[in-house]
């Protein structure tokens, strides 16, 4: 996946299927993601018919929603935030703690989940007439289709030395440099699709929960910086309001991970790097033409 690509991939959306990479078994077809888009706002795949997948996952907000932690049937609060899910197709794994390894076993585990939707997958595949492999399949195929770009950082680094305002640039700098935000968000879609603890280990111990491992305890996926600055609040517990405290938090170096260290920066370099942060921030694009 190249900047160029990012760049003009929401205003030039032709041959998508072709630059998504899909498995074999589940190629990407215009039938296919028309009915994962439908799915995606189906109701009926939640036990009560009050949660969609877009109940959490609002395109109007980045495909995330507004709450600290995920809000399922009869109102229960789940133990994390929901992610932003643009550019997914991408994905190394799924979830804050990387759980699911594929998108087809990522779509249909909120749907299993008691405080989410709450339904087993064959019955609700069974309430909107399809089998579980032709829901989990559609869903993965719409997914895959949610895609971010063209922001004022895509068209900088594509050759446009307007495109980011002289503040964002000097955020970028330090983006690079001191603040080392590239140690854990590099690469096209801004995350290295690894796992860090950012912060001091509390009661969910996030990656260790899947692997078991002492030095998982507390880490969590990176997330993609893309369409950040609409989507707050922030972290994989919904606890920091804006991406000021967020610099903040990092600025503060308390995490466990060895990439995390006090960074010493200034009140100017603070805003400079809010700045750049807002310039992550495109166009989204779903479904296919």
């Amino acid at each position: 996946m190249n900047a160029w690509w990012l760049a003009a991939i929401v205003a030039v959306p032709l041959g998508l299927d072709q630059l998504i990479p899909a498995p074999a078994e589940n190629p990407l077809e215009a039938g296919r993601v028309k009915r994962g888009r439908e799915l995606f706002f189906d109701r009926r795949l939640s036990r009560d018919g009050t949660v969609a997948c877009a109940t959490c996952h609002d395109p109007a907000r980045g495909f995330t929603d507004s709450a600290a932690r995920a809000v399922g049937i009869g109102q229960q609060v789940g133990p994390r935030r929901s992610p932003r899910i643009v550019n997914r197709a991408y994905g190394k794994s799924f979830f804050w703690d990387g759980r699911a390894a594929t998108l087809e076993e990522q779509v249909v585990q909120p749907i299993a989940n008691p405080l989410e939707m709450g339904m087993r997958v064959e019955d609700a595949a069974a309430r909107v007439g399809l089998t579980r492999e032709e829901l989990t399949r559609a869903l993965a195929s719409y997914v895959r289709t949610i895609l971010a770009g063209d922001s004022p950082y895509d068209r900088f680094i594509a050759g446009d030395r307007t495109a980011l305002t002289a503040e964002q640039q000097a955020g970028l700098k330090l983006f690079r440099g001191k603040a080392n935000c590239v140690a854990c968000h590099l690469g096209p879609n801004l995350t290295d699709e690894e796992f860090h603890a950012t912060g001091p280990v509390g009661t969910d111990l996030g990656r260790f929960e899947v692997t078991r491992r002492e030095e998982d305890k507390g880490a969590f996926k990176t997330p993609s910086l893309r369409q950040v600055a609409e989507t707050p609040p922030y972290l994989h517990d919904g606890s920091k309001a804006s991406l000021e405290e967020v610099v903040e938090l990092y600025d503060a170096g308390k995490g466990s991970d060895p990439e995390i260290r006090p960074l010493r920066l200034t009140a100017e370099e603070k805003r400079q790097l809010v700045a750049l942060l807002r310039a992550f921030t495109g166009r989204v694009q779903e479904g296919l033409p």
